[in-house]
């Protein structure tokens, strides 16, 4: 079986790659390879001397790269409002809005809104972003809205009856949580976009067992022996990226797909298509979620 890599991604010229979280990680790896082959390549971070640092290593390596930075914060709708405006005004054209960034196994906290950290974040953040430079996207022959998911999201389930942990908090339960709802998420967008016939499709990647930032908010007393066997069984941040970047540049993805590491138990290895679990795919579930995201965020879609 062929290998996909970096390599493989096509030409990028002219097009147009919005990515949160990409001043480090996957997100960094990722915003590099396509500054690389040619897109315009914007940086939503929520610390923006972070992420002039990360273009200024881009343009270093790549001389050529066209790479902006505009501050994000996903734990804010007045920030995620205020990001979407001037993203719409600068571009209005998207190709690409890879929903990348995330917090994992935080302690138990809130958004400047209220929403339980980690769910706000990942999910609810990216879903208010999404809803607001669909727009831009819609218009624009292949473009796509690539969110980043987790193997976390076979544990997760999507508890209505207290969304926001308020009875109970468990980091590990509230992680799988949003990254199921992360792929819910995909799913519902990608039956809504093709149910109007629209060039835009919605796909979902995961990166495995990748050395990032992420372990930084687990519990001290376990973080070092975590460590430890995450760094035995991760891969690199550029391997871990390689599933973002198929799904966000293969021309033969498909609406609706989801990509990850081709090796034992999707930890590492090249990218492919993989299958998530059974309760990613229901569609009641899927559909409620989005409503009561809707009611959450403010935040209604064109589709």
């Amino acid at each position: 079986m062929t290998k996909w890599t970096a390599a493989d991604v096509p030409d990028q010229e002219g097009r147009v790659a919005v990515i949160t979280g990409a001043n480090t990680g996957i997100g960094y790896q990722a915003a590099a390879v396509l500054a690389g082959k040619g897109a315009h390549v914007v940086l939503a971070v929520r610390n923006t001397d972070k992420g002039n640092a990360a273009a200024d290593r881009i343009s270093a390596s790549a001389p050529h790269a066209d790479v902006a930075v505009r501050e994000l914060d996903l734990t804010s709708l007045d920030s995620i409002r205020t990001a979407s405006d001037e993203l719409r005004a600068d571009y209005p054209r998207i190709d690409l809005l890879i929903n990348n960034a995330g917090v994992m196994m935080t302690p138990k906290g809130v958004t400047k809104d209220g929403f339980e950290l980690q769910l706000g974040t990942n999910h609810l953040g990216h879903f208010a972003l999404t809803g607001q430079l669909l727009d831009n996207l819609l218009p624009v022959e292949g473009s796509r809205v690539v969110t980043v998911s987790s193997n976390a999201h076979r544990w997760g389930r999507i508890n209505f009856d207290d969304l926001q942990s308020e009875r109970g908090y468990k980091r590990i339960n509230a992680y799988g949580q949003s990254k199921l709802a992360n792929l819910l998420f995909t799913y519902e967008l990608n039956r809504r976009l093709s149910s109007k016939g629209a060039p835009t499709i919605a796909v979902a990647a995961h990166p495995g067992t990748s050395s990032t930032e992420l372990t930084r908010n687990l519990w001290p007393v376990a973080r070092r022996p975590v460590e430890l066997v995450w760094g035995l069984l991760s891969q690199t941040a550029d391997m871990g990226a390689l599933p973002t970047l198929r799904a966000a540049t293969d021309p033969d993805v498909r609406g609706g797909e989801y990509f990850g590491p081709g090796g034992m138990g999707e930890q590492r290895g090249y990218p492919e298509q993989v299958q998530s679990n059974s309760s990613s795919h229901d569609e009641a579930v899927a559909q409620r979620l989005w409503t009561v995201s809707e009611e959450l965020t403010g935040v209604t879609f064109p589709v």
